[in-house]
């Protein structure tokens, strides 16, 4: 049987990297087995949908390199891959449950069912639905249809018993039958529930697994007992613990928490928030970390995928984009970085701006910061207190300054090369060395103690600059 894993996000706007990381593993697992990753989508809650988030979707993913099999841009045979186009297939699978008694008509208005749950609230218990409408004649439920009363279908859960849930990572788990609610499947709307839709859908579109989140493990018991009563094979579940955000709560869009978008409109790499999200509950046999996506796919073992939830880290983050970053050409690097360059260069040319930006490719984490680094070069000149204490420190330091500005004054060339040479002769005449050789020549021609190498800054500044500042 050839593999077939789904990815079925919400258009509810930009995708969240929790979401995404889900994605990840889907296609992973789809490529190790040569099999087909689909997009379907999941927007049977109206209220949330976001105008264009599809396709904002398929813009993250061709953005990852994650090739879509199937979905509602490149419709096959299983469509349509939008559940709300496929409202009259759930109607259908609703009504084929009514007729073999698995499913029932449920009549409660609103009314009827927050009564239950204040009972169940006072009792101090779960709500769960107590199945009167399964109890209702056919004569009233003809009755009821005839005069068009509003109705929901509910599934008829076992109430004794347990039902087996296995899943590659958790093993098998049991659960209680008595804790199950009779879920709605089909809404009065027309439109059907996540639980019901989901299982339809995998089914029709012959997923054979299903990734999702830990937090649904519970829920799957529900799924089995659908795929049972249609007679249909289960797929096999991976639940996947969940991503914790620096505040120890579930990633989450409505949390404000980071989407891909936003990390990549910050400057962050496609190819690095995949690498470092896919070790997010998944390590693979061996130490490393840096993966190519063809490295990634030959590696994948779902089985490696962590029972504990992970945490995200900016940190590590910025220091897989900081790796590719520096991986990359340099042609391709300036081409990237400029785009999130927002400083006015003035009189500088495109030399003079490659230079600079070239200067600080191993000092920045993400395509933004690059305006932060380079500050040096955009302020006001200032030598702060800190800094006037330590040309202080030592009296070695004036005759440093004073040899440096001798040495550049006879320079004809004004290149990196020559102004390290510099430098160096500086070092010779005066012997100093370390930071009162380095840190006093820094302060006089930025007023900053510490930056990029010495030679380059110098060279950014400018001879007549650095001369009038010295």
């Amino acid at each position: 049987m050839k593999v077939r894993t789904r990815f079925a996000p919400s258009p509810t706007g930009f995708m969240h990297i929790g979401n995404l990381r889900t994605a990840i593993f889907e296609y992973l697992l789809a490529r190790k087995y040569d099999g087909d990753f689909i997009l379907r989508i999941e927007d049977t809650d109206q209220t949330r949908k976001v105008e264009g988030a599809i396709d904002f979707i398929y813009q993250t993913l061709e953005l990852c390199g994650f090739k879509i099999d199937e979905g509602p841009n490149n419709a096959k045979e299983y469509g349509p891959y939008i559940q709300s186009e496929r409202k009259d297939i759930y109607k259908k699978y609703a009504l084929d449950l009514v007729e073999k008694g698995k499913a029932y008509y449920c009549f409660c208005t609103e009314e009827e069912l927050d009564a239950m749950r204040q009972r169940a609230n006072e009792r101090k218990k779960p709500f769960l639905y107590d199945g009167r409408c399964s109890r209702l004649s056919k004569e009233q439920i003809e009755e009821n249809l005839k005069n068009n009363v509003p109705y929901v279908i509910r599934q008829k859960m076992p109430k004794e018993g347990f039902t087996i849930v296995e899943d590659v990572i958790y093993g098998k788990i049991k659960i209680d039958n008595s804790i199950l609610d009779d879920q709605i499947l089909l809404k009065s709307d027309g439109y059907p529930t996540y639980n019901f839709a989901n299982v339809v859908d995998d089914h029709l579109m012959a997923i054979t697994h299903v990734i999702r989140g830990k937090e649904y493990l519970d829920q799957t018991a529900k799924y089995n007992l659908l795929y049972e009563a249609f007679g249909w094979d289960k797929p096999k579940y991976i639940h996947v613990a969940m991503v914790l955000g620096e505040d120890g709560n579930k990633l989450s869009k409505r949390n404000g928490d980071a989407s891909f978008m936003d990390l990549y409109n910050q400057g962050y790499l496609p190819e690095a928030i995949v690498n470092y999200l896919v070790l997010l509950g998944w390590s693979p046999a061996n130490n490393e970390e840096i993966f190519s996506m063809d490295e990634l796919i030959k590696n994948f073992d779902e089985t490696r995928i962590s029972k504990s939830s992970s945490s995200y880290d900016v940190k590590k983050l910025n220091w897989f984009n900081a790796h590719y970053i520096k991986g990359m050409d340099e042609e391709k690097y300036l081409n990237w970085i400029k785009k999130y360059f927002h400083k006015d260069i003035k009189d500088k040319d495109e030399e003079w701006l490659n230079k600079l930006l070239l200067v600080y490719r191993d000092h920045i984490s993400y395509g933004e910061e690059i305006n932060k680094v380079v500050e040096e070069f955009f302020a006001p000149y200032h030598i702060d207190e800190e800094c006037q204490e330590f040309l202080k420190s030592d009296p070695i330091i004036e005759d440093v300054l004073k040899t440096f500005k001798e040495e550049i004054m006879s320079l004809d060339n004004w290149t990196s090369e020559n102004i390290n040479n510099a430098i160096m002769r500086t070092k010779e005449k005066t012997n100093a060395k370390g930071k009162l050789l380095f840190m006093p020549i820094r302060i006089k021609a930025s007023g900053y103690m510490h930056g990029p190498e010495l030679a380059d800054t110098l060279y950014l500044i400018g001879k007549d600059e650095i001369l009038k500042r010295l």
